[in-house]
């Protein structure tokens, strides 16, 4: 008979089932293979927090070797950054050539919102590259970007210097936000941290001016992975709860790589007065899928998987005589493939316009 502590003691059918979704996790987040999972969680007793930081800590500076010099290392990143860098080609300048919007086009605010993976060093330059390409092609007025990594940002402060950058982190992978410089003016910004996160997700929060209108943007990278549900669920309430609470007279915008899957959203539920914007725009079912295994094969997946992780919310202003955004266009960017043969991110960017009534 088993003595009454042996009970206590998991099978090592079930530490291995835990250890291999421990593996699949891992992979998952940083974009590696299984063997590379179990070496870092294995290093690291199998705690995935430890073992995520310690990936992070690899040098990542390389990927940009033709951006950096020997003695020219990034200093320590700032917030905001209003100065570009010294050396600077823009990649995103307008052309002279370019066809002057309209009236109506000119007060539309355009938001881009993409996963870049930039955890994914393989052709990392020329995705950053094909990234600027799509921001001269759609000159969008706000951008959120996720899996942002300091090589990655110090490239777009040197190739696309018409836009403002607000960084969500310095150091491992995070957050930011680009403002088109000639139209959106930057006012203040914030760091909201998720108090049990595992994988150092926050909320970054930018409050702009545009066309003189108050909007409070707001981006993030949800927990990621099947098994954790319940706090991606709990990062969403704090999303909704901050534009809930936003002032009357403010248009609220949120986007990011959510991860979110539909019963997830249901059980939190949406504040009143505030959308899901594909949703609203009649669920169009060539928008439908932002993560796309089928088609995209950046990774290298045995299965198919298609799911809508990208996400837009919306909370125009409340107060009479505001002008109130709402959204009239949506599609998705990012589906050709580059010169390497690879996509700018294993995500599809989203990209949307809204007009103000």
């Amino acid at each position: 008979m088993a003595s009454s502590s042996d009970t206590h003691q998991p099978s090592v059918s079930d530490v291995e089932k835990d250890r291999t979704r421990l593996c699949e996790e891992f992979a998952s987040i940083t974009g590696n293979h299984s063997d590379v999972a179990q070496c870092y969680l294995a290093e690291n007793d199998w705690q995935m927090e430890r073992a995520l930081n310690s990936f992070f800590e690899a040098d990542m500076e390389r990927v940009f070797e033709e951006d950096f010099e020997e003695n020219d290392t990034p200093k320590k990143k700032q917030k905001v950054e209003k100065t570009p860098p010294e050396d600077c080609i823009d990649l995103t300048k307008d052309s002279p050539a370019a066809q002057k919007p309209t009236d109506e086009d000119d007060n539309k605010l355009s938001l881009m919102s993409w996963n870049v993976d930039g955890l994914d060093s393989d052709n990392l330059q020329e995705r950053a590259r094909g990234l600027c390409s799509f921001l001269v092609l759609y000159t969008p007025d706000v951008v959120f970007l996720q899996e942002l990594i300091p090589p990655y940002v110090h490239y777009l402060k040197k190739r696309a210097v018409s836009y403002l950058i607000i960084e969500g982190g310095e150091d491992e992978y995070f957050t930011g936000i680009m403002l088109k410089k000639s139209r959106v003016k930057f006012l203040e910004c914030e760091i909201v941290t998720y108090p049990t996160t595992q994988m150092m997700r926050n909320l970054l929060v930018a409050q702009v001016t545009f066309k003189g209108q108050k909007l409070c943007l707001m981006t993030s990278h949800l927990e990621s992975c099947k098994g954790y549900a319940g706090e991606r669920m709990k990062q969403l309430q704090l999303v909704m709860q901050r534009m809930k609470e936003a002032p009357e007279d403010v248009n609220v915008l949120f986007g990011g790589d959510t991860n979110l899957r539909d019963t997830e959203v249901a059980k939190v539920g949406l504040p009143s007065g505030v959308c899901d914007v594909w949703e609203r725009l009649g669920r169009q079912e060539h928008c439908r899928y932002t993560w796309d295994t089928k088609t995209n094969n950046n990774k290298s997946f045995s299965f198919v998987s298609r799911c809508r992780f990208d996400r837009i919310f919306l909370r125009p202003a409340t107060k009479e005589g505001v002008p109130r955004l709402y959204p009239d266009h949506m599609a998705l960017v990012g589906l050709e493939k580059l010169d390497c043969g690879r996509f700018i991110s294993d995500h599809w960017g989203v990209y949307c316009s809204f007009p103000a009534e």
